[in-house]
């Protein structure tokens, strides 16, 4: 593995810089553009002047993207050799930023295989820059030491460094902003509680940076010199402790001064329940990041500035990010979340639109409505469920299920919303994920609770013959083995006050809006022929 550090100071190439009579601007192939930092990176790229390909396993998810018609996406998954290949044509810079945290034990073989075939595949399609965004490993720290989740990062960043194919692995601590996992961790720990007893760990040193520095940097490696061919560490301009961090979220967001109580007993594992408990961020992503924070983890080196230089302004302190985040936060325009990564699912999953239902049973509780609203207003309050809004049901109900979800490990209801008004395709809705979104007549959620089966939430804005609006709502559940049979036939009896609950108050909430906008129940019912 070349890691030598060159000496000279060399400028980014623009992507407008090109070989004489090569029109085309550079191609570079974004892998996790359905994730936080893909889904930010991807805008950045064409703005900077490059050609964009996305490799997706569902490339609808990206589909709503607001730069999706400037993009080419083709389907494919990273532990595919034949798609990554086919990904891999005319590619000049190719982006990792995935990794199968998440997807079971096996996760750092998974990571590895899929990194030992991404440089393969690069190498044989003659990419000539592969960019990898890793985890900062503490320095003097013994791999063996590290948490599962930073030990898998540095290999994978090996691997892509031995691929034979000239490699920039970008190693950052904590990410702030707007939706990153490590911002909302951060500001729901700070904002819930005043007075905190904290594990040992809230007084490691560590070296955020925000997430538009990220990206610009990423941005830049995409022209690095070819004999560049080695890591390097990022961070913002501040090195302090967590409990700094908290303490100065607090003043930025003019919250009242915290008080924090370190306790050495708690480990990371019981630290990951208690972040799950307070924060939207479920246990086993909680998890690694508390472990990432048993050790100090700031930058041993500022090499990258030789080849990507900081803008005139310097980098974004800690607090102006914070500022940023918030900002971003409190006017609902947060471009990607954490949660923007879908959970994992077999190919083979069965849909609730497959014919004949061949993938076994299906239980379905089925409510239909006619609402005296135009279908446009009724689909308004359709598109707004969950989140702060509410799920138009018994909100203790909810809640229940919600605590439920994440004494189990799951995600529970606090993911919320990516916007107030508005869903995409794949946006995480508490503990659902928009699977398919018509605008105007459907919305299909599927369930991300811990379940025995597979469960979606479908919900329709249609007209009769008569020409009178028409909610249809289902709730479709395909059960795995004999726990699902007994789960379904369990919940069944709260069905009515459920689901029953939600039809009846969407159509009510849709007539109270269209009353309010000045609409009489016979206008709205004109109005929707």
């Amino acid at each position: 593995m070349n890691t030598t550090r060159a000496t000279r100071t060399t400028h980014v190439t623009h992507a407008t810089d090109r070989v004489a009579g090569d029109d085309r601007p550079p191609l570079c192939l974004v892998t996790g553009a359905t994730g936080y930092i893909g889904g930010r990176l991807v805008p950045e790229l064409l703005d900077a002047g490059y050609a964009v390909r996305c490799l997706a396993r569902s490339p609808e998810k990206l589909r709503d993207h607001p730069w999706a018609g400037r993009v080419e996406v083709v389907r494919g998954d990273v532990t595919d050799g034949e798609s990554v290949g086919a990904a891999m044509e005319g590619v000049d810079v190719a982006y990792y930023l995935v990794h199968a945290l998440g997807t079971g034990r096996g996760f750092e073989e998974t990571d590895r295989r899929a990194a030992r075939i991404f440089g393969e595949r690069a190498r044989a399609a003659g990419v000539r820059r592969i960019v990898y965004l890793g985890g900062l490993t503490p320095a003097g720290v013994p791999e063996d030491e590290l948490s599962p989740h930073l030990r898998s990062r540095a290999e994978v960043g090996r691997v892509l460094l031995d691929s034979g194919v000239p490699t920039a692995v970008l190693r950052a601590a904590v990410i702030i902003g707007s939706g990153s996992a490590s911002f909302e961790m951060l500001r729901h720990l700070t904002e819930r509680l005043p007075v905190m007893v904290t594990p040992r760990w809230v007084r490691t040193r560590i070296q955020p940076i925000a997430v538009r520095d990220v990206l610009r940097l990423l941005v830049g490696c995409a022209g690095l010199p070819e004999d560049v061919n080695r890591t390097f560490d990022i961070g913002g301009p501040d090195v302090v402790t967590y409990e700094q961090m908290m303490r100065r979220y607090a003043a930025v967001a003019e919250l009242p001064k915290r008080v924090i109580v370190p306790v050495p007993p708690l480990t990371p594992r019981l630290s990951s329940l208690w972040v799950g408990l307070v924060t939207p961020v479920p246990g086993p992503l909680a998890r690694p990041l508390v472990e990432s924070l048993k050790h100090e983890v700031v930058c041993g080196e500022r090499d990258i500035v030789r080849y990507v230089p900081d803008p005139p302004e310097g980098p974004v302190g800690l607090d102006r990010a914070i500022a940023l985040a918030l900002r971003r936060v409190r006017d609902a325009d947060v471009a990607t979340r954490w949660s923007s990564a879908a959970t994992p699912r077999a190919p083979s999953d069965p849909l609730p639109t497959d014919p004949d239902w061949t993938g076994g049973s299906l239980y379905c509780d089925h409510r239909e409505r006619t609402v005296a609203a135009p279908p446009r207003t009724l689909w308004r309050v359709v598109e707004a469920i969950g989140g702060e809004n509410g799920w138009y049901s018994s909100s203790v109900a909810w809640s229940l299920r919600g605590w439920a979800d994440r004494l189990v490990g799951g995600v529970g209801l606090r993911r919320g919303r990516r916007d107030a008004a508005r869903l995409r395709i794949g946006d995480s809705l508490d503990f659902w994920r928009v699977e398919e979104i018509e605008p105007g007549r459907l919305l299909r959620l599927r369930a991300e609770m811990r379940l025995p089966g597979l469960a979606w939430l479908e919900m329709t804005v249609d007209r009769d013959e008569q020409g009178r609006t028409v909610y249809r709502q289902r709730a479709l559940f395909h059960p795995h083995g004999l726990a699902g049979h007994v789960y379904w036939w369990g919940v069944a009896p709260f069905h009515a006050a459920v689901f029953g609950g939600m039809a009846r108050n969407i159509a009510s909430a849709a007539e109270s809006a269209a009353a309010d906008a000045g609409t009489t129940a016979p206008e709205a019912a004109r109005t929707a022929r």
